[in-house]
């Protein structure tokens, strides 16, 4: 008998009551054009002139590549790498280094020269 009134007694105590009550909230979420800065800002600013690759990130298709004519890939850097599909069914990128001013030449063949990318648009 004891026993029950114990075991009671610590369940009641033990419990835990929550309290909701319903909130109306009228704020709204900032634009997170206003609090960018940088390469950020400068993204979101291109991407609204139009340009939905603003860092030239996108695929290239192969061209000739030879070692007169390499393959020309835009940089705003003095490096960048470079990632060529040698064969249409590959199953493995084969990556590179490129450095402006000097033309590689890709292990399949084609060679592939760093020139001058378009600026980003300035900030506001």
């Amino acid at each position: 008998m004891a026993l029950n009134s114990v075991r009671r007694g610590i369940c009641l105590s033990t419990r835990r009551y929550l309290s909701v009550s319903a909130t109306q909230c009228d704020k709204m979420m900032p634009d997170p054009f206003e609090h960018a800065t940088g390469f950020e800002k400068q993204e979101m600013l291109a991407r609204r002139a139009g340009n939905n690759d603003p860092f030239d990130m996108g695929l290239y298709y192969r061209g000739a590549g030879t070692k007169d004519n390499p393959n020309l890939i835009p940089s705003r850097f003095e490096c960048r790498i470079v990632g060529c599909v040698c064969e249409e069914d590959a199953t493995c990128v084969n990556y590179m280094w490129l450095k402006a001013g000097e033309p590689k030449r890709c292990e399949c063949g084609h060679w592939f020269k760093l020139v001058e990318g378009k600026p980003l648009p300035a900030l506001e």
